[in-house]
């Protein structure tokens, strides 16, 4: 299975709402790199995004985007073979 990281914050809906699309589909472990803890996450997730919200996905050295790009990809039948790698 692939290596999946997540940019979030303590208090986000939409990050609570990926990991549970993402255990559903059987990712085990998520790699969490939380931006309020640590600021300097927060301008590294926008460099490597071009993103200022959260969740930032990557499955794999793959840039997902939100928890909707998260859930449009699981609806076009993508993810699994993402998380397969």
């Amino acid at each position: 299975m692939a290596n999946v990281t997540m940019y979030s914050t303590a208090v986000c809906p939409y990050c609570i709402r990926a990991e549970m699309l993402l255990k559903q589909r059987g990712v085990t472990e998520i790699q969490k790199i939380r931006i309020d803890i640590d600021p300097t996450q927060r301008d590294a997730m926008m460099q490597r995004t071009g993103r200022r919200t959260v969740p930032q996905l990557f499955i794999g050295d793959t840039h997902v985007g939100g928890y909707d790009d998260l859930a449009a990809l699981d609806r076009a039948g993508k993810l699994e073979a993402l998380l397969a790698g």
